[in-house]
């Protein structure tokens, strides 16, 4: 463990490691349940400010809709190649239609709850030449006894699933997070988190936790040096009985804290376009490598790859098998 207050002094660099074939990943099976949002972009031109306002009046050219928040990971997942079954909750509405569509096309098996009381999550963004002008949010938590009824068919899910992987985006979808958790773990299923907020305490149990760095630092407060950072991550990891945080660090790589000690991973992504999405990538790919047997480190590796990756996109864009084997080359 490093002591100096250098970023990452001291650290390892990355593993060499290859591919992992198809019909290995296809065999995976990973249950994610979380929050589902619609993403929606309208594109155009600006050329003009408002008479009515000093506001720019958009031309608007092009409407594209995406998956987001969970359901941007399930289709993470399925891109990989692995099974990805999505347990959610949306509105009985245009929005949710349109999500459970995409859903379909992305290879992803939905289990949807429909909620008539509440709107689908829905976040607009309006965009002229790749320069983000706006975003509107559309959310309403959804009714209890909707959770409770999908907490009920998690139960069933669970046996069938290797791995369960919790996405929260704190829209209330995940009102019985210790539940689940308890219930996989005492199957032995290993449960990777997505964390929000800085009550961490719903998450105890997990196997895994991915939180970035402000997320983290909401949590544990700041720190001043790595040794610092090590200490306070073996803290809460004992205090919560998380086995593994994967803490991911922007142009910084990712850094694994196990019981083995920590391991830092360079970051590999080229060009840097949007890094929306890259957090439920890295989730998404640790969940699908660890399913298909990868062990814990070189799921880490894949998953810094894949980031690699997907932040080189606009918007929320699953990493396809395709492409993560196309990163592989690149850095053989």
């Amino acid at each position: 463990m490093p002591t100096s207050s250098s970023p990452l002094a001291a650290m390892p660099g990355p593993m060499s490691v290859a591919p992992v074939a198809r019909e290995r990943l296809a065999a995976a099976r990973v249950l994610v349940v979380g929050d589902v949002i619609l993403d929606r972009y309208w594109f155009g031109t600006v050329d003009r400010i408002s008479p009515e306002a000093p506001v720019p009046v958009l031309h608007a050219q092009r409407v594209e809709e995406r998956l987001g928040g969970a359901a941007n990971v399930a289709a993470n997942v399925a891109g990989l190649c692995a099974h990805a079954s999505l347990l959610c909750v949306v509105g009985t509405d245009e929005a949710g239609e349109r999500l459970l569509a995409l859903l379909s096309a992305s290879r992803v098996e939905a289990h949807p709850h429909r909620d008539p009381s509440i709107a689908t999550i829905v976040k607009l963004r309006v965009m002229a030449r790749h320069q983000h002008l706006l975003r509107i949010d559309f959310e309403e938590p959804p009714a209890k006894e909707i959770l409770r009824a999908a907490l009920g068919q998690f139960e069933a899910l669970i046996d069938t699933h290797q791995v369960l992987l919790l996405s929260d985006y704190a829209k209330g979808g995940l009102a019985h997070v210790e539940q689940m958790i308890a219930g996989a773990r005492a199957r032995g299923r290993p449960v990777m988190v997505d964390p929000k907020g800085v009550d961490w305490r719903r998450y105890r149990g997990a196997t895994l936790i991915t939180p970035n760095r402000k997320e983290l630092r909401d949590v544990i407060g700041g720190w001043s040096s790595e040794a610092a950072l090590h200490a306070r991550v073996d803290t809460l990891r004992r205090d919560l009985s998380i086995g593994a945080l994967l803490l991911t660090r922007s142009e910084e790589g990712m850094t694994l804290f196990d019981d083995r000690g920590t391991v830092h991973v360079p970051t590999e992504a080229r060009d840097v376009f949007d890094v929306s999405g890259a957090g439920d990538t890295v989730i998404a790919t640790m969940a699908a490598m660890v399913g298909a047997g990868v062990p814990l480190l070189e799921a880490v590796v894949h998953a810094n790859r894949a980031a690699g990756v997907v932040v080189g996109k606009l918007g929320t864009v699953p990493v396809g098998y395709d492409e993560l084997v196309a990163a592989h080359r690149v850095q053989a």
